[in-house]
């Protein structure tokens, strides 16, 4: 019996959120193409998984170029030895940064769309036209507290996100009747990993105990919006640490 793969997109640090979703769709029998900017971080991801039994391939991608996004798409729906086409894609891509608004330049604003919203759009679509033909497949997005409000020092970031929310939700009701399942994952807190961690100690520091949320936590939703039965999708979902305000 052949694996199934899983593609995901926006892998950075080992102890990072793409990492995450890569081992748990390993554990649960995946083979797992990890795709991001720098070889050197995705290509670690990969041998982890794989020295511990899992089946992964590192591939390049920098998800703002549209030639190198049908590119992983053909690496992913071609059948290798001993696994089958994509069954899900996740856009795991982003970034963020406070800018005042006066000080926001045109080419700094293009960057986070292209990164944040662009990118998925690219994504999104090349899914959309891999999978409705095979009827089946999940596509999940990863989104922000951004996605549904813009703050102070965020518009670029907002901007992005809340397109990107805009697109699952129309290829969700595109695509749900045609068998694929499109959901958006609202990430609404600070995620416990290297990026976070490195940046900002003291913020880390403060929150505390159980005040950011746990990557391989996060992974397990992943997991399991992948595995909901069509007759109970979710679309979207938020999750945040227990101690979050909302």
């Amino acid at each position: 019996m052949n694996m199934p793969t899983a593609v995901v997109i926006g892998v950075g640090a080992e102890r990072g959120l793409g990492a995450a979703i890569c081992r748990r769709f390993a554990a649960g029998g995946y083979h797992v193409l990890v795709a991001g900017r720098t070889a050197t971080r995705i290509e670690a991801v990969a041998a982890y998984l794989v020295a511990r039994g899992g089946s992964a391939q590192a591939v390049v991608t920098d998800t703002t170029r549209e030639d190198q996004v049908l590119r992983l798409f053909d690496c992913a729906m071609a059948p290798g030895a001993g696994r089958d086409p994509a069954a899900v894609v996740v856009f795991n891509a982003g970034n963020n940064q406070k800018i005042d608004f006066r000080e926001l330049g045109a080419a700094q604003f293009e960057d986070f769309w292209r990164t944040g919203c662009y990118a998925g759009f690219l994504v999104g679509r090349e899914a959309a036209r891999r999978l409705v033909p095979l009827g089946r497949g999940t596509v999940l997005f990863t989104g922000a507290s951004a996605s549904l409000r813009g703050r102070p020092g965020f518009a670029q970031f907002a901007a992005a996100k809340a397109g990107l929310r805009a697109i699952a939700q129309s290829m969700a009701r595109e695509y749900g009747p045609l068998g694929i399942h499109v959901a958006h994952v609202v990430i609404d807190g600070g995620i416990d990993g290297d990026k976070l961690r490195t940046a900002f100690p003291a913020m880390v520091e403060r929150l505390g105990e159980g005040g950011l949320l746990d990557p391989d936590a996060i992974a397990e939703t992943y997991w399991q919006l992948h595995a909901q039965p069509k007759s109970a999708w979710a679309q979207e979902i938020d999750l945040r640490p227990f101690k979050e305000s909302f």
